[in-house]
């Protein structure tokens, strides 16, 4: 079937296949059909269990312009709770149903068809256009994008603008784009006692106790106060672990598991001496595996943000926010290499839910909205 300016049909094809994370079912090749109909170069990049997709058109000189995203899904849930079939991408008046529909089968969709309609109706552009497109973004993210990055960096290839197809927006369609995404670093930390009876407490070293005032320390701690496009940094404890399940004796070793968000006002470097300075002060014997899930990053102010600000306005009439909610992205791994990134799509309300959807009206509105920043960074129109 030819879904050449077919966002919809696109979505929906794109839906029925079973993705979730990091498999791609069917989806990179469904695009890798589409995009080489469209005169692109296409480079599948496996790693491991992943499937990566690299696709470019170079037009001659000028900016490379990149569409990102993921093919993958994060799983269903109880298929008892939902209303149709995840997978069946049944439409209902304005609403298109299934597992990726916001999150982000929808948003690939409609970069697919800007392009088409772009290279159709510009076909003597200047620069290149590219699609970075991967399996690994809903769960480790270690063989994804960052992987096609390194790749891309080796050969020389420097993408000047990027567009992340992630559910930016809050309300309605483009009333949220984001520029940037708080850093995420995780921390697994082991404090190590004395086991022993509970009634002779003299003969063992209880860990839950020599932790407590850590605990209180790092709940108060004001890490930082943010800035104009940060919130504060925040620590939460996601899981404590301590104990045998018997109720006479004292642990030996007490698990905490940990994570920062944090703003561009602190550092990895930074978090780490202070979360150890303030365990240190009431804990003797501890240790802590770090992770960094991904550092902050903030989108300087070039071309790439005014022109998308204005599109929304003119296309939509929103005095769009600029953002830097959420969670993690891949953006993090493509803006710290001199990249100007926003991430634009659909209405995150049912992302990652039983139930997602989006509006088909706002899908072929996202699609203009793609195709319009085309031409804003690849013409002179």
């Amino acid at each position: 079937m030819n879904f050449r300016y077919d966002t919809l049909g696109l979505a929906r094809r794109l839906i029925q296949e079973e993705s979730v994370s990091p498999a791609d079912g069917n989806c990179q090749q469904i695009m890798d059909d589409f995009l080489s109909a469209l005169g692109f170069t296409v480079e599948h990049m496996p790693f491991g269990p992943v499937k990566n997709l690299w696709a470019s058109r170079n037009n001659g000189s000028g900016p490379l312009l990149v569409f990102a995203g993921h093919t993958d899904v994060v799983p269903p849930g109880p298929l008892e709770e939902w209303l149709h079939n995840p997978y069946g991408a049944v439409v209902e008046g304005d609403t298109l149903h299934g597992r990726g529909a916001a999150d982000m089968k929808g948003s690939l969709a409609a970069m697919l068809t800007a392009a088409a309609r772009f290279i159709d109706e510009c076909p003597d552009y200047g620069g290149t256009l590219g699609f970075l497109i991967t399996s690994d973004e809903e769960d480790k993210a270690v063989d994804g994008t960052v992987k096609v990055m390194d790749e891309l960096q080796r050969r020389g290839e420097q993408i000047d603008y990027c567009v992340v197809g992630e559910p930016s927006s809050n309300m309605k369609l483009g009333d949220v784009i984001r520029v940037g995404r708080r850093g995420s670093l995780n921390g697994r930390l082991t404090v190590r006692g004395v086991q022993g009876h509970v009634a002779y407490p003299k003969l063992a070293r209880n860990p839950i106790f020599e932790f407590a005032p850590a605990l209180g320390d790092l709940v108060r701690e004001i890490w930082d106060n943010g800035n104009d496009f940060f919130p504060a940094t925040s620590f939460q404890i996601s899981n404590i672990n301590a104990g045998t399940g018997a109720s006479n004796v004292v642990p030996g070793e007490l698990s905490v598991d940990f994570n920062f968000r944090f703003s561009t006002e602190s550092s990895e470097a930074e978090l780490k001496a202070r979360t150890e300075a303030i365990i240190g002060r009431s804990v003797s014997d501890f240790s802590i595996k770090w992770h960094l899930s991904g550092p902050p990053f903030l989108t300087e102010r070039g071309n790439l943000i005014p022109a998308v600000q204005e599109i929304i306005w003119q296309m939509l009439n929103i005095e769009t926010e600029l953002s830097t909610s959420g969670g993690t992205s891949d953006g993090r791994f493509i803006a710290p290499r001199g990249v100007e990134l926003i991430e634009l799509g659909p209405c995150n309300a049912t992302i990652h839910k039983v139930n997602e959807q989006t509006s088909i009206k706002e899908l072929h509105q996202l699609s203009d909205i793609y195709e319009r920043i085309i031409y804003s960074l690849l013409t002179d129109d």
